[in-house]
């Protein structure tokens, strides 16, 4: 049995998180463990809603802070209530501390981790890359699937490959994890500098080894530079992708992403 956590922002609950995570879960037979960040430092609500004829008011304070919370155990249950329809295994924290180092501690534990990629843990907006995201995927410790904001059926795959141990770890772990998933269309990807002979890296020992998981796999070179081709094709597919790529703290194209 695996161990898949999702995390989940309780004040603004992602049920694209929650539907990708109760579908791998039944796939791969997994305890999935609802991850719900409760930072003690993070509200729904600003300062100036506090603010009453008098300066800052109890009671106010209170009755937003009661709010907070039935908000925070409603998303709980609309986990728990999925997870006992669908049959599966499950846990739920509620991590109360630092929401970044909370979570961090939880891949430790973890063999695969969801999370939304617009979570920002605050009650502002921000554009990608978010903040906390970013931060997170520089000390995480499992492989992590970053959601989009509504849940869409996966159709097919791209395995990002630039030769380096760190992208081929990658396509072992996605494997390994959801080998179900080799019935669906797959393609490595790889980009060659302009001044470059023109050849896939470690051609013959990539093809080898990912034909041995991938039979029907497709092979795409690309030239130019890596951040700017590889957003350019994936924005032309017509297929909901998932896109699977290595080490964060060590590739420039994850740092991009």
């Amino acid at each position: 049995m695996k161990k898949i956590s999702a995390a989940f922002d309780g004040l603004k609950f992602s049920n694209s998180t929650l539907n990708h995570a109760i579908q791998i879960a039944l796939k791969s037979k997994a305890l999935l463990s609802g991850v719900f960040l409760e930072d003690f430092t993070y509200h729904s609500y600003k300062l100036f809603d506090m603010v009453g004829s008098q300066g800052v008011s109890s009671d106010k304070m209170k009755a937003l802070l009661n709010k907070d919370k039935e908000t925070r155990l409603a998303a709980v249950t609309v986990f728990e209530k999925e997870c006992l329809k669908e049959g599966i295994t499950y846990t739920i924290h509620h991590d109360k501390n630092i929401a970044l180092q909370e979570l961090t501690k939880e891949s430790i534990y973890s063999d695969l981790l969801l999370i939304g990629a617009d979570e920002t843990l605050t009650h502002f907006k921000e554009d990608r890359p978010i903040d906390f995201i970013r931060d997170f995927l520089t000390e995480v410790q499992c492989p992590v699937l970053l959601t989009p904001k509504t849940y869409k059926k996966i159709e097919k795959v791209v395995l990002l490959y630039d030769g380096k141990p760190s992208s081929v770890f990658a396509i072992k772990m996605f494997n390994y994890l959801m080998p179900w998933m080799i019935s669906l269309d797959t393609e490595v990807v790889s980009v060659n500098d302009p001044d470059d002979n023109g050849y896939l890296p470690d051609s013959k020992l990539i093809k080898e080894f990912v034909d041995c998981h991938y039979p029907k796999v497709k092979y795409t070179l690309l030239n130019g530079n890596a951040k700017i081709e590889i957003v350019n094709y994936l924005k032309n597919t017509d297929q909901n992708t998932l896109v699977v790529l290595g080490a964060y703290k060590r590739g420039s194209v994850s740092m991009f992403f």
